[in-house]
């Protein structure tokens, strides 16, 4: 997991965060969180951006524009918050296939979420071709689900929709939502919101590139928190049955998923809510205060991640700004 791409490619974010970082009364949260929360007449706006990895575009450039939307759809999700629109910025070869099978990713995903991209800019002569997305989002101020606040004791929650495949342009994503009716994949995202506003979690963030471990490893990060996790506890599909290892499983970016914190008594009851949307919540180890951290497998620990010497993403959360800790 420390060598893995999709983790190593976080390594540089805490230096751009020093870099680009001022001063904003109205910025109640921004790096280390999925998306920045912007306090606007009483009300949080969400501001998100994301972009896809050219490997993904060269294997497949319909995917790769679905996919754009969705993991941005994602960022908003897991911070509890409603999806509003989106904007983005293509760089494309003079190949109209490519620029074709883009377009129709973004707009299947686009309609199927209900979330319409409103504009952004296009270079249709570019060297390269290359997809970005951002997104805006809304949440009530006090119904949002942060990165940086996970508290010792949590529980640390797995959910994900192990209906699906993989991908058969990537072998690292898991593509839950595709074969999924509109109505299915949304239901999804809204219960992301409801479990915000009822208050059942203390931190999340969805599943992204580093997959599951590493994504958990940049929420404790961020809170300035360790935990430890029981590997025999992950929630996954028949492995054999999509040949798969399991060590490739908890790299892979799944359709629909999230790691969460929560308090013991709450999990119960987010675990029945996962379930009426098609997917699997379980407890899979708890929150400490180490800032490392530990995965279990048949009595054995071992460490993976050493966030005081050696973190993901350099991000400490006394150097993230929110006045809502």
């Amino acid at each position: 997991m420390r060598e893995y791409e999709g983790v190593k490619r976080k390594n540089a974010i805490g230096r751009m965060v020093n870099a680009l970082r001022i001063e904003a009364p109205h910025v109640l949260a921004a790096f280390g969180e999925d998306a920045a929360v912007i306090e606007h007449n009483g009300e949080a706006l969400l501001l998100a951006a994301d972009g896809i990895w050219s490997k993904l575009m060269e294997a497949d450039p319909y995917w790769a524009g679905y996919c754009s939307v969705l993991v941005n759809i994602h960022d908003i999700a897991a911070m509890g918050g409603h999806p509003i629109a989106m904007v983005d910025i293509f760089s494309a070869t003079e190949n109209s296939r490519i620029q074709d099978q883009v377009v129709k990713g973004m707009h299947d995903a686009s309609a199927q979420f209900g979330v319409p991209i409103v504009g952004g800019h296009l270079h249709p002569d570019a060297p390269y071709s290359v997809i970005d997305v951002s997104i805006l989002g809304s949440a009530k101020l006090d119904s949002i689900i942060y990165s940086h606040t996970a508290c010792e004791g949590d529980a640390i929650v797995a959910a994900i929709d192990l209906n699906g495949r993989v991908h058969p342009s990537c072998i690292l994503n898991w593509d839950s939502v595709t074969m999924k009716s509109a109505e299915a994949v949304r239901a999804q995202i809204r219960n992301m919101e409801q479990i915000a506003h009822d208050h059942l979690v203390t931190a999340g963030k969805d599943i992204s590139n580093p997959g599951l471990i590493g994504t958990l490893g940049m929420l404790l990060e961020v809170s300035g928190k360790g935990g430890t996790i029981d590997l025999s506890l992950i929630p996954h599909p028949d492995l054999a049955v999509h040949n798969i290892t399991f060590d490739l499983w908890v790299r892979m970016y799944p359709g629909m998923g999230f790691i969460l914190t929560a308090k013991d008594a709450d999990v119960p009851e987010l675990i029945r809510r996962f379930a009426s949307v098609g997917m699997e919540a379980r407890k899979i180890g708890t929150v400490d205060t180490t800032q490392h951290l530990t995965v279990r497998y048949k009595g054995d620990n071992t460490e993976v991640f050493d966030f005081i010497n050696n973190g993901i993403m350099h991000i400490l959360k006394d150097e993230i700004p929110c006045r809502l800790r």
